[in-house]
């Protein structure tokens, strides 16, 4: 006999150990609030400033950092918050709230790191913290293999981090950031490729890029606030790394290039898996692989504000539907799509909005209006609006005559503000390296954009519908480590 629990016992998860009348949580719900206000006011003196300060070798503050600080700290009060009666009762309760605050002030710390050993530092606690909140109910076996999974990943995005600033200290004889990319451009290209290198990968693993997704998708063990603020903030770490190490890729044609193909197909295959999942939170972690590869192939691109604020919306997004998500679950009637086929009217509605919302986004931003990389973004903004029309039109209870004049209204204010949030993130960071370095039109970005046409095509006529083993594949690929599957109710059964 053995003493492991049979699937038909139930695993009673202990009394709380913590007092209901802890103060931790409302001191560290009240510590991130103020911090969010203090962001607020530093991001509004960098403003006023125009320039970076901070200690030099020691940590800088430009407007980078005041925007990723506001970021950070507001989507952590918000998870600070709800946690507070989510979280309720739960026996760790005093150490969940001590982790998830820890891991806002050491992001905020990684942000505004100017020595390589504080931002290598800061880069591994901040995984390793990330880690521990997946494996948070420890008395889970699947919650603790998920934690060594993730850990495994974040250690090895550490050591390749470490790699590439070590040799770039070697290389430059200075161990400060700002030190380092100033004398990038004297650096010889064969250790600039193995910094770039080590970078990129880096930022693919803790962004759960392809082939690296498997973390992700095996986190979901994790609380729910947990893994709000893990899509919301966490994964973005790798956008935030590519555009602090911009100037690395300062006339390295090729290795931009392959940051483009390397995003995209993340952003596709995020968006391939999305399609045969049936499981809320496994929907979620696709799409935030599918819209980490975007963020990716936008600092490929050249468009490093446009990363950031990419990050800054989808972390909202993510941040709502995570913490949202049990309302969704609750909701367990199917219904099916309301669907009214492909008439003349909707078709062209749709091109029209989509076609409206390229050219709204293209003068507004000025991305599209030239012969280079700005074209392929264009492109997506103008493939992404059709979708989105197309799947408002076919959902929406309004009636027909009420959804053609409505929907290209909301759906071209959306590409509206996302323009403006564009264009206020690239002042705010202006004083960054590259935050607006387009490159040029290359074979490469044609067949991506080629690419994103066909997969477009591929998924509104349902062609992914018809292959058996398209849909078995693609189904493989999204599972996470068998360890880390709660396979039956009595696994996580408090009652």
């Amino acid at each position: 006999m053995t003493d492991q629990p049979q699937p038909s016992e139930a695993v009673q998860l202990s009394e709380a150990a913590t007092s209901p009348d802890s103060a931790v949580p409302r001191a560290a719900t009240l510590a991130v609030w103020a911090l969010f206000l203090l962001a607020a006011g530093t991001l509004a003196l960098t403003v006023s400033r125009g320039a970076a300060w901070g200690l030099a070798g020691l940590f800088v503050v430009d407007g980078l950092t005041a925007v990723v600080w506001v970021v950070v700290t507001f989507f952590s009060g918000i998870v600070h918050s709800y946690s507070r009666r989510y979280m309720a009762g739960d026996r760790y309760l005093d150490g969940f709230y001590a982790r998830i605050f820890a891991f806002t002030l050491v992001v905020m710390t990684m942000t505004a790191a100017d020595h390589v050993a504080l931002f290598a530092g800061s880069w591994l606690t901040m995984g390793l913290l990330m880690a521990s909140l997946v494996g948070h109910e420890r008395d889970w076996p699947q919650a603790r293999a998920a934690a060594r999974t993730a850990r495994r990943y974040f250690l090895a995005s550490s050591g390749l981090l470490a790699v590439g600033l070590g040799v770039l200290v070697w290389a430059t004889g200075t161990a400060s950031v700002s030190g380092v990319l100033a004398q990038a451009d004297g650096v010889s290209r064969s250790v600039t490729l193995v910094a770039l290198g080590s970078v990129v990968l880096a930022a693919m693993i803790q962004s759960a890029l392809f082939p690296f997704h498997t973390w992700l998708l095996s986190s979901m063990t994790a609380p729910t606030p947990a893994s709000a603020l893990m899509h919301a903030g966490f994964v973005n770490a790798g956008g935030i790394l590519l555009t602090r190490f911009a100037p690395l890729f300062a006339g390295e044609t090729a290795v931009m290039s392959a940051v483009v193909v390397l995003g995209a197909l993340s952003a596709l295959f995020g968006q391939a898996l999305l399609l045969v999942q049936t499981d809320i939170k496994r929907k979620l972690g696709a799409s935030t692989m599918a819209q980490m590869g975007f963020m990716i192939l936008q600092c490929g691109l050249g468009f490093f504000a446009a990363a950031i604020a990419h990050l800054v919306l989808h972390g909202f997004y993510k941040a709502y539907l995570f913490l949202s998500s049990g309302e969704a679950v609750e909701q367990t009637a199917p219904k099916a799509a309301r669907d009214d086929g492909l008439s003349l009217p909707r078709v062209a509605v749709g091109l029209l909005t989509a076609v409206g919302g390229g050219a709204l986004f293209a003068v507004l931003t000025g991305k599209g209006t030239a012969p280079n990389s700005g074209l392929v973004l264009a492109l997506v903004v103008v493939l992404t609006t059709m979708h989105a029309t197309r799947d408002v039109l076919r959902r929406s209870t309004l009636s027909p005559v009420a959804r053609l004049v409505s929907v290209p209204v909301v759906v071209l204010t959306a590409i509206g503000a996302y323009g403006v949030l564009f264009n206020a993130v690239s002042t705010v960071i202006a004083g960054a390296p590259m935050a607006k370095a387009p490159t040029e039109l290359t074979a490469v970005h044609v067949g991506v954009a080629a690419l994103f046409v066909l997969s477009y095509l591929a998924t509104e006529l349902g062609w992914h519908r018809s292959s058996d083993r398209l849909y078995v594949a693609l189904l493989n690929r999204s599972q996470p480590h068998p360890d880390t599957i709660l396979t039956s109710t009595e696994d996580y059964d408090d009652a």
